[in-house]
């Protein structure tokens, strides 16, 4: 029970970073910019982003009982902090181009998680290839409101 004990820490960072997104909203300036028809609707993100998170959660845990405190863990932890500074660069800030930035680094660090986890724990590197493809979606359509607000 005790090594199960260890997930919720993890838990507990995933949540902190989602408590981002619950900050940092939408609202009239996101409703206002033009976005292209692919756009999902609004109330796609939470469900995908709540399951997204505890695969996150669970990642990052195999990896650390796996390696400690070795390259997973930070970029693991590195993801988390670019990941809970997107809705406050395009929410917060209402800024589309670090928010475009900020992804586009995300999207880096998941790969290069992905493929540092591969050798190390295949289930951990699994795990993120969910989030790899919803980042890999999200880039794309915040570089498709980027160019249709320039």
């Amino acid at each position: 029970m005790t090594k199960y004990a260890s997930f919720l820490v993890f838990l507990l960072l995933v949540a902190i970073t989602a408590y981002s997104g619950t900050t940092y909203l939408p609202g009239p300036f996101y409703a206002a910019l033009q976005k292209p028809a692919w756009t999902p609707p609004g109330e796609v993100f939470s469900p995908v982003w709540a399951t997204l998170y505890v695969l996150i959660a669970l990642a990052g845990w195999i990896a650390w009982r796996a390696q400690g405190l070795g390259p997973l863990f930070w970029l693991w932890l590195l993801q988390l902090v670019l990941n809970g500074a997107w809705p406050y660069l395009m929410f917060g800030q209402k800024q589309i181009t670090p928010a475009l930035i900020d992804i586009g680094a995300l999207w880096l660090v998941i790969l290069a998680f992905i493929v540092t986890a591969w050798p190390v724990r295949r289930t951990a590197a699994l795990l993120f290839v969910p989030y790899f493809l919803w980042v890999s979606f999200a880039a794309a359509l915040n570089f498709e409101i980027w160019r249709l607000n320039s």
